[in-house]
């Protein structure tokens, strides 16, 4: 049995999110087991790294998947960048050791949000950034991001009720690059829950445009309350950029 990882970029807009969903094919994963188990005649099943909501993007979601076919490496991504629609496509094909699980051997992940900061919004960036009209005070936001950087429990920067599993994530990396009008939130880190980075978007948005104060981000930790942390910004700007495994 062969165990082959993928490395995949998508455009998340039409589709569902990344997991597959029982009544609707209309997902990345099973547009991807689609085509795989048309490429070798036997039911594929993909394991991801991780979900992405729907209408969030890739350029470097990974996956797993267990085969016994005997098709070359470079003849499966040729059959995939072929039949899968031209906006999914599989970057790279590796055949791993039969241990390797995309989701539980990934020790990190990177993500961007993009934000367009104009009154006027863009043409050409409002499918992959969130039009956020308010002027900013950069500087403020990256005094937040500094509180936010190290390990915390983030519970009260997600969409998750109180549970049993541990909501505690170290952040590594936060920085916030300008270009123009596009602003760039880069978030590392060894784990993220459920809509945690789009929160703390929307957070420090808040933060630069006024509405919060930088310190907010110390009675959120400390509360553990959802709504004292800014709103949830739209999925459409969140890509997926980079998963690191040891």
């Amino acid at each position: 049995m062969r165990n082959i990882k993928l490395t995949i970029e998508y455009d998340g807009r039409r589709y569902l999110g990344w997991q597959r969903l029982g009544d609707s094919d209309n997902t990345i994963q099973g547009k991807i087991e689609g085509v795989l188990t048309q490429m070798t005649g036997e039911p594929v099943e993909i394991i991801g790294s991780g979900r992405t909501d729907a209408g969030a993007h890739a350029r470097g979601q990974v996956a797993n998947f267990k085969t016994t076919s005997t098709i070359e490496r470079a003849k499966m991504s040729e059959f995939l960048n072929r039949y899968l629609p031209q906006d999914i496509i599989v970057k790279d094909v590796e055949e791993v050791p039969e241990r390797f699980h995309a989701r539980y051997n990934a020790s990190g992940k990177q993500y961007s949000y993009y934000v367009w900061n104009n009154v006027i919004p863009s043409a050409f960036e409002r499918n992959y950034s969130f039009h956020y009209p308010l002027s900013l005070d950069v500087e403020k936001m990256n005094e937040a991001c500094l509180k936010l950087v190290g390990k915390h429990d983030f519970l009260g920067f997600s969409s998750l009720k109180k549970s049993k599993k541990s909501t505690i994530r170290t952040i590594e990396e936060l920085a916030i690059e300008q270009d123009g009008s596009l602003l760039r939130f880069r978030f590392v880190g060894n784990g993220f829950l459920y809509n945690m980075v789009r929160i703390i978007t929307g957070t420090l948005l808040e933060i630069g445009a006024g509405k919060l104060p930088v310190d907010s981000i110390d009675e959120i930790f400390e509360h553990q309350i959802r709504q004292h942390a800014g709103e949830t910004v739209p999925s459409h700007g969140l890509f997926l950029d980079e998963v690191y495994y040891r």
